[in-house]
């Protein structure tokens, strides 16, 4: 669906896409892990076919985007970042008038409007203002709108930045019923969990480059532990703490507000923490994340 080799994009000097080689397979869900700047919503750009590349070769459902733009665009669906619904107009007017952007007869549109109004949970909404929605709804109504030319492949940037947790699984659902219709979805986000749930494959990019790739799972075997001790001191206190549990562990992370101590069997490591006379103000033994992941190749967090 997707193929790229060496591809870059450069603004100037600036080069926020470094020569990065990317496969995307028919079906699957496959994401972009990183941080704001690591050059992913740049590379969503060109696989969109609006901004051309730099250099490298891409091809998009086996056709060039720079010389093939109009008929890539026609079959993909692609979510911004930021909501650019027509304010003006209702719920689904805003996907009408997207509908007839792409030549479709007007009784098409007309069911494919109904159709993506239930999908995304809006029918009652049809008739209202763009306005009168919540974040997450204004969400659905653009991923709906994404939809509306029956995309092959759906791209989605940060699909769920500033939603609450309960809109951003409705969102979740939403792709989910995507992906077993077979549509195949590429997104990006810096939200940990949201790759863990959502993609089979994804690429960790730092600074422009791909530092890691494969499954969420074979990532987290690679390069993390299976659980992970966090402990949190007093203001201050994490540096002079760190020397006196480092040898409990082969991989130890000192942040700002907490210690990790990597481990396979963490209850252990946390008891061996107190048998010193350790006395954290918090202490919590979790799974091995993406975030983790993303620690250890770069020396930041996902946020950072």
């Amino acid at each position: 669906m997707i193929a790229a080799t060496g591809l870059r994009k450069s603004f100037g000097e600036v080069e926020a896409v470094r020569g990065i080689d990317v496969e995307v397979r028919p079906g699957e869900a496959f994401g972009f892990l990183g941080p704001n700047g690591a050059g992913k919503s740049s590379t969503m750009r060109m696989v969109a076919a609006v901004s051309p590349p730099s250099a490298g070769t891409l091809r998009i459902l086996g056709l060039d985007p720079v010389l093939d733009g109009p008929a890539v665009r026609a079959r993909i669906g692609v979510c911004p970042q930021e909501d650019t619904l027509d304010t003006e107009l209702t719920v689904s007017e805003n996907l009408y008038v997207y509908g007839r952007y792409f030549g479709l007869p007007r009784a098409v549109v007309r069911e494919r409007v109904a159709e993506l109004l239930e999908f995304v949970q809006l029918t009652d909404k049809a008739k209202a203002m763009v306005d009168d929605l919540s974040g997450g709804m204004k969400r659905r109504l653009t991923i709906a709108r994404s939809l509306v030319n029956r995309p092959e492949i759906l791209m989605l940037d940060e699909p769920t930045t500033g939603l609450d947790p309960q809109a951003r699984h409705v969102v979740w659902d939403r792709l989910f019923r995507l992906k077993e219709q077979g549509v195949t979805i590429v997104l990006t986000t810096h939200y940990m969990d949201e790759a863990e749930q959502l993609t089979d494959r994804l690429v960790v990019m730092d600074k422009g480059l791909i530092v890691a790739q494969g499954s969420p799972a074979e990532l987290i075997r690679e390069h993390a532990t299976r659980e992970v001790v966090e402990l949190r001191f007093g203001v201050g206190r994490h540096d002079e703490v760190a020397p006196r549990v480092d040898d409990l562990v082969d991989r130890i992370e000192v942040l700002p507000d907490r210690i990790l101590l990597y481990a396979d069997h963490g209850e252990e490591v946390l008891a061996r923490v107190h048998e010193r006379g350790l006395a954290p103000v918090a202490a919590l033994v979790r799974r091995s994340t993406l975030e983790d992941v993303f620690l250890r190749l770069t020396g930041r967090t996902l946020v950072d």
